[in-house]
């Protein structure tokens, strides 16, 4: 995708591509808005939460889509022209839809009282007026009111050992974002437990009580899935470098070697992969994790620090030790673009990666004022829910061919 000047990174991101349609079995959204910074952050987070979208500019291509597919949801925003949103509602009415309107807008009351009374006329299911500018929260709501997508699991505690031998697990990836060059760079991956009955779990309902040796089961699954999953998406024609989150004290037992010389992709531009080390347990043994970091290097496998700025890290150390990334934890990025206490300590760490030679990764960016600013500050990698949520490897795929776009025939068997 060009660059230019006037796109910010959401807008700008391969990532945010308006995702293709997926299977049938998957719900789908209408996203209808002149603005194409919000129509991509809309899809972003719709996409995250299972739910595919098409975006459209203005109503007409969303009343041509109608005769292709009808949609559960629409998001269909008030512009200053109002005719042409009351001509989508009636269009909507008229085709029978059965789904959900959501209208959003910067108008006054009066303006989306009208549309909304017309669309209740004509027996359309109006949700509550969205205000702009809105948070990714209230879209969240939105689709959990509307048991649109994935499901959010109950409260539970589920056995890793026991979510392992019965297939639970899988790997949910969230895409990385080039800041500067505004474009997809890589992906980290996320363990998800899918519990027959309590739906898809987070990692806080099987980790606080796993073992030691579940720990290492997991972190190889982790490893060899990212590997496999680079290969596929290397025939997507795409050489990411994927990010996996293992403990220091899983890492030290597990052969990594030879679990990437027995799954990485066989191309000779091959990307490698990174792996997050949290910075307590680096401090707690910072011989240990250079040797380590040392040892993998060799296969193409480096470290990150992860959550760095949460402890007290020895700084002087820290330049010895070949450490690729250092990510910014995500205290410090949230309103990093007006906060006088977090904007400083973002730009002290970005500077700090870099006098070391190393690039700096924010995490949790969930604002396009943070965005823009972690941008003017030199951060070179970001991830976070403004720039896409983790989402199972099926639906990365899905945004990956969306991306190379051109070579669709030539793409068509990847990933199978």
């Amino acid at each position: 995708m060009a660059e230019t000047p006037e796109q910010t990174p959401i807008e700008a991101a391969d990532a945010v591509s308006s995702p293709p349609l997926a299977p049938a079995a998957a719900p789908l959204c209408y996203v209808v808005d002149d603005d194409a910074s919000i129509r991509h952050f809309l899809s972003l987070v719709l996409h995250g939460a299972g739910v595919d979208t098409m975006e459209f500019p203005d109503g007409g291509g969303l009343r041509a889509a109608l005769q292709r597919r009808v949609p559960d949801l629409v998001f269909l925003n008030i512009s200053l022209e109002a005719a042409d949103t009351i001509e989508s509602v009636i269009a909507l009415g008229n085709a029978g839809f059965r789904g959900n309107v959501q209208l959003t807008s910067m108008r006054g009351a009066a303006v989306l009282d009208h549309v909304k009374n017309i669309g209740l006329q004509h027996k359309l299911n109006m949700l509550p007026a969205l205000k702009k500018p809105f948070e990714t929260d209230a879209i969240i709501k939105i689709l959990r009111d509307l048991n649109l997508g994935t499901a959010a699991a109950a409260a539970s505690t589920i056995d890793l050992n026991e979510a392992i031998d019965n297939g639970w697990m899988e790997f949910w990836y969230q895409p990385k974002i080039d800041l500067r060059k505004k474009q997809l760079a890589g992906a980290e991956a996320y363990a998800r437990a899918r519990h027959p009955i309590h739906g898809v779990a987070l990692p806080g309902a099987f980790m606080p009580n796993a073992t030691e040796s579940s720990v290492i089961r997991l972190s190889e699954m982790a490893l060899s899935s990212a590997l496999k999953a680079g290969l596929t998406f290397s025939k997507l024609g795409l050489n990411l470098r994927l990010t996996v989150n293992i403990p220091v004290n899983a890492l030290e037992k597990m052969q990594v070697e030879d679990i990437v010389r027995q799954h990485r992709p066989i191309a000779s531009k091959w990307a490698g992969l990174i792996i997050d080390v949290p910075e307590e347990q680096i401090v707690t043994d910072l011989a240990l994790a250079s040797e380590l970091a040392t040892r993998l290097e060799r296969c193409n496998v480096r470290l990150a620090i992860d959550d760095f700025g949460r402890g007290t890290s020895s700084l002087a150390r820290l330049g010895e030790m070949p450490f690729a990334e250092l990510k910014l934890d995500r205290s410090f990025v949230a309103d990093c673009g007006s906060d006088r206490v977090n904007a400083p300590l973002c730009k002290t760490v970005i500077d700090l990666a870099h006098n070391y030679g190393r690039v700096a990764v924010a995490m949790g960016i969930e604002k396009a004022a943070d965005a823009m600013a972690l941008v003017s500050m030199g951060c070179d990698f970001g991830q976070g829910f403004l720039l896409g949520q983790p989402m199972p490897e099926e639906r990365f795929i899905s945004l990956l061919r969306q991306r190379a776009g051109a070579n669709g025939r030539a793409l068509a068997s990847a990933g199978k």
